[in-house]
């Protein structure tokens, strides 16, 4: 009898850490939904007067060191330890560099909304991944959740309105998708390689990592390029404000929630990109908007449920 009371403790205790970690998590994942969901309309709006490549650098650039000046205020700026050098990698040179490059190249291509949609969804990258490499195993309901948001997804981004002839979109909506498996990687690596250190303190080794990657494509890419007087604006907001925080709240949601809550989580960020878009820049409305904003509400609230 006593055993099993103590096995029925230990159970309960289970479960009240485990919700209170996605409790915790999902807070997280509201302030990365505003920030990150935003994000590709202002960085959209900032091109009229900045090259994407150059854009990327000072949003890296710009995060590494607001970051490493919090931190050091704060006493709290070290080098990372050789434990934490696999998620410092993962992040730097994945989840923020080389998505950067791909995304900031596309947005330029693809409609703003349409960017902030493909680039974030990990779903197709996210679930099979966790299950390989993670040995996750998946409840039916998620796998439900998934398609739902998928189908949510595939409604906001229209594909029946893309000419896929046109080499430029096409290009564009290739680089999204690559740039969304990077991101995935750092996931499943910050999941598989836990760091020691908490995360907010790795920030400006990542973002420096980060800008040192993108830094040659600028050169060799944009000689001429830069940002330009009416983009500063756009370019204080998202490298202070933005990358730094909403960076941390997605590494931190990425790495407490089972891969497939996740997955299905980060659909909420380009749902609101989409609302962003259509308000501000006055991109197309219509009935794929609430078929797909509803979709993708329905399948987080399923992936949720234990």
């Amino acid at each position: 009898m006593k055993r099993g009371r103590v096995a029925t403790r230990v159970r309960a205790t289970t479960w009240d850490l485990c919700a209170s970690v996605m409790r915790s998590a999902f807070h997280l994942l509201i302030v990365a939904i505003f920030l990150f969901g935003g994000a590709w309309p202002v960085t959209k709006a900032a091109l009229a007067h900045a090259t994407p490549m150059w854009f990327a650098v000072g949003r890296a650039g710009l995060a590494a060191l607001v970051s490493a000046l919090l931190l050091a205020a704060l006493g709290r700026l070290h080098r990372p330890k050789r434990a934490d050098m696999p998620s410092v990698l993962a992040l730097g040179l994945l989840q923020l560099g080389a998505f950067f490059v791909l995304a900031h190249a596309a947005v330029a291509m693809v409609e703003a909304g349409r960017t902030a949609i493909i680039s974030a969804v990990v779903t197709y990258w996210l679930i099979p991944l966790s299950v390989l490499v993670l040995g996750e195993k998946v409840p039916a309901h998620r796998w439900v959740a998934a398609g739902l948001g998928l189908a949510g997804v595939a409604a906001l981004a229209g594909p029946w309105a893309v000419d896929w002839t046109d080499r430029t979109q096409l290009t564009g909506h290739l680089m999204l998708m690559a740039a969304a498996l990077f991101w995935t990687l750092a996931i499943v690596a910050t999941r598989k390689w836990p760091p020691r250190t908490p995360v907010f303190e790795l920030l400006p080794w990542c973002f420096g990592l980060a800008t040192l990657l993108i830094l040659p494509f600028a050169l060799v890419l944009e000689p001429q390029g830069g940002i330009f007087g009416p983009s500063w604006p756009y370019m204080l907001y998202i490298g202070l404000i933005v990358a730094p925080i909403g960076t941390w709240c997605v590494i931190e949601v990425g790495r407490r929630l089972p891969g497939a809550v996740a997955s299905v989580a980060f659909l909420l960020v380009p749902a609101f990109g989409v609302l962003v878009s259509t308000l501000w820049l006055g991109e197309r409305i219509g009935w794929d908007l609430a078929l797909g904003g509803g979709l993708i509400v329905a399948s987080v609230a399923l992936a949720a449920r234990e």
